[in-house]
């Protein structure tokens, strides 16, 4: 098997020390401070309900007829929102088990009365008991990151860069 090598010609100094400056770069509190700023744009979609694309959530029903923003009514989805990191990376999620179908949607979920009550709900202003129903969940994606949350992204690396050289 052959060798390889390379040859540089000129003053790689500068190059050299920007190499060694990446690979000094303190990976864990990079990914601490993406990872704080890409919860706190979820949260901001929160507020604003909108998706990471910048499209709005269709309205809830609950919040169509009571007032309320959609997607918080307990705010328990909202507040799970949590963000870890490690110096290999980072990751911003929720554990709330209807997470999942908010984000995705339900295109047809059965929903089953836990008692012989059966639910109870309104529909136009009169009271229905239903055994079960049938609902669709249009998707109202919170989690992802967004174009600026990629500019953001982009502009803390460089900080980050900077700092260490």
């Amino acid at each position: 098997m052959a060798g390889t090598s390379i040859r540089l010609d000129g003053d790689v100094s500068a190059l050299l020390r920007r190499m060694r400056a990446y690979s000094e770069l303190d990976r864990k509190n990079l990914n601490a401070a993406l990872a704080e700023s890409a919860r706190e744009s979820t949260l901001e979609r929160f507020r604003q309900s909108k998706g990471p694309d910048g499209r709005r959530w269709k309205t809830s029903v609950r919040a169509a007829t009571v007032g309320g923003k959609t997607l918080i009514d307990t705010a328990q989805l909202r507040n799970s929102i949590k963000s870890y990191s490690d110096e290999k990376g980072f990751a911003v999620g929720t554990n709330v088990k209807h997470g999942a179908t908010h984000q995705f949607g339900e295109p047809g979920r059965t929903i089953r009365a836990k008692t012989r009550k059966g639910l109870r709900f309104q529909v136009g202003g009169r009271w229905v008991t239903k055994k079960q129903v049938k609902v669709k969940i249009p998707a109202r994606p919170f989690l992802g990151l967004s174009e600026e949350d990629m500019q953001e992204i982009k502009a803390t690396v460089e900080d980050f860069i900077e700092r260490s050289e």
